[in-house]
């Protein structure tokens, strides 16, 4: 058994991190968390271009390592220890998170109520819906 929390490194994914990793330690499971790379291509003369690709990349890595630390302390506040790993995605979020949750058999998914976006008005909550509406296991929504 494992659970599944997705983050964009904001507080409430911080938060998320620390909700499933207190549940890891609580059931004696592993946890592996995720952090989508939504990547925003360009056409430049006839070629489809990622620009930034190394900086982003960059940054999922730093945002899943401070993931890491989040659950590692919360399990020891907890005087136990999980396993936890770490992937990084791309794609979009919600289908990612909920097409990786199924091919890793995971019980659960942990994901904030809402995270990082640039159009935060239009899109508030609009990851953690749909992820609900595409996983095949229980999903809990973190405040």
């Amino acid at each position: 058994m494992t659970f599944l929390v997705a983050t964009d490194g904001s507080a409430v994914s911080d938060t998320a991190v620390e909700h499933a990793a207190h549940e890891a330690s609580t059931w004696e499971t592993s946890l592996q968390v995720v952090h989508v790379l939504t990547p925003e291509t360009e056409f430049v003369d006839g070629n489809l271009v990622l620009p930034g690709e190394a900086e982003a990349i960059e940054h999922g890595e730093r945002t899943l390592e401070q993931a890491e630390q989040v659950a590692a302390e919360t399990a020891a506040d907890h005087d136990t220890e999980i396993e936890i790993e770490t992937e990084l995605l791309a794609g979009r979020p919600a289908e990612s998170i909920a097409e990786y949750a199924e091919k890793a058999d995971v019980r659960g998914i942990y994901v904030g109520h809402r995270g990082f976006s640039d159009k935060r008005e239009q899109v508030v909550g609009s990851v953690a819906k749909t992820v609900v509406d595409k996983a095949t296991v229980p999903v809990t929504i973190i405040k």
